[in-house]
């Protein structure tokens, strides 16, 4: 057995997509773009969703619309990728770590509310793995404080949390469609809202500050010859080079066909993993898997032996991985960290196991067959 920890899904209808694009030579911004952003607007109940090179480039784009002062904090969990606070470095604030719930591993609400000072701006709440943070908790008490919220959804896509989408519960919900996502582009993310105010800006920004929806409004344009002007544009915010291009769209489109799928059989497989699991004293699930309910990235498991079982796992072919190494531990954020202890200790038993939606049925066996195995 060589078992892949994370692999995309792609077949012939992505290749085909892709080769529509290069028919047409348009492969940059276009309107595939577009059409990739309406459809996931629909497709999780928003009114506006601007698509960007990277869940990265959204989070930025994000927080940077909100144009808060430099120095100000935001709240974020300690146990997220980088990006969730790089970010917040980008846009010249400060990351103030929060510590994880014990049980669920998202953000503990109680810790945040005790690290929040009149300095916090905005908190950024991670679905970790895909389980949601109790938003019905963190939305009053971020309205009652003035905070804006920005929902990381990279681990999640798809999900409903009380008849509402991840990502639609804060005022920006960032998704992920890189390689190892739920879905892929390649590379790519999206942002949605349900205030378009707040995105008057973005689709200038995630394009070196030209917003190529909408130039034609410009007044120098209308009122002049319309076929000499074609070139006009203005700068009018600061820009970067994050936007979304047609063949990452093209690709997602047919990717986001095929999402209810995948996340079905990600489910079965996750249901797979915790009834093979259950009787395994050593190890217990990573967090509180409710695969009926919630569409998971990473299935995982605490074991005391984290290091050892994850050595005899690679000997016998199983790729695995840890998600993640604490932010607040990390040295590019010590500066502001060390104030999480809970999940400073409690990460060093992680074990992310394969989770895709090519695993079969013997392969998920064979894992848990390895595991079983190991003189814990």
């Amino acid at each position: 057995m060589n078992i892949r920890l994370f692999k995309p899904s792609l077949g012939t209808e992505e290749l085909e997509a892709v080769k529509d694009a290069f028919e047409r030579s348009w492969v940059g911004l276009g309107p595939k773009v577009n059409e990739f952003e309406e459809k996931w607007a629909e497709f999780v109940g928003a009114k506006l969703a601007i698509g960007v090179n990277s869940a990265t480039a959204a989070l930025h784009l994000a927080l940077a619309a909100f144009r808060f002062p430099e120095g100000k904090k935001v709240l974020v969990p300690s146990l997220t990728f980088s990006a969730t606070a790089s970010a917040i470095l980008y846009n010249r604030l400060i990351p103030v770590f929060v510590d994880s719930d014990p049980v669920t591993l998202g953000m503990d609400l109680e810790d945040m509310k005790r690290k929040y000072t009149e300095d916090v701006v905005a908190v950024i709440p991670v679905h970790y793995a895909g389980h949601p943070v109790p938003m019905e908790k963190l939305m009053p008490w971020a309205g009652e404080y003035g905070l804006k919220v920005v929902e990381d959804c990279a681990h999640t896509s798809g999900a409903l949390y009380k008849g509402k989408a991840l990502g639609t519960w804060g005022d920006i919900g960032c998704y992920s469609f890189e390689e190892k996502k739920l879905m892929t582009t390649g590379d790519g993310g999206m942002m949605v809202t349900n205030d378009p105010e707040l995105f008057k800006d973005v689709k200038a920004m995630r394009w070196v500050g030209i917003d190529k929806d909408n130039w034609k409004t410009a007044q120098a344009y209308v009122d002049a010859n319309h076929d000499a002007l074609h070139w006009f544009y203005e700068l009018n915010v600061l820009g970067y080079k994050y936007n979304m291009n047609d063949l990452a769209a093209s690709i997602g489109l047919q990717q986001l066909k095929k999402l209810p799928a995948m996340n079905a059989r990600r489910s079965q497989i996750i249901q797979q993993y915790l009834d093979g699991l259950k009787d395994v004293e050593s190890v217990k699930p990573l967090l509180p898997y409710e695969p009926d309910n919630y569409v998971y990235q990473m299935f995982g498991i605490r074991a005391e032996k984290r290091d050892e079982l994850m050595i005899y796992l690679k000997s016998k072919g199983i790729a695995t991985g840890c998600h993640y190494t604490p932010l607040s531990i990390q040295p590019l954020f010590r500066q502001w960290g060390f104030n999480c202890p809970f999940i400073e200790e409690e990460a060093n038993k992680f074990i992310t196991l394969p989770l895709h939606a090519e695993l079969t049925d013997d392969e998920i066996s064979y894992i848990i067959g390895i595991i079983r195995s190991y003189k814990y």
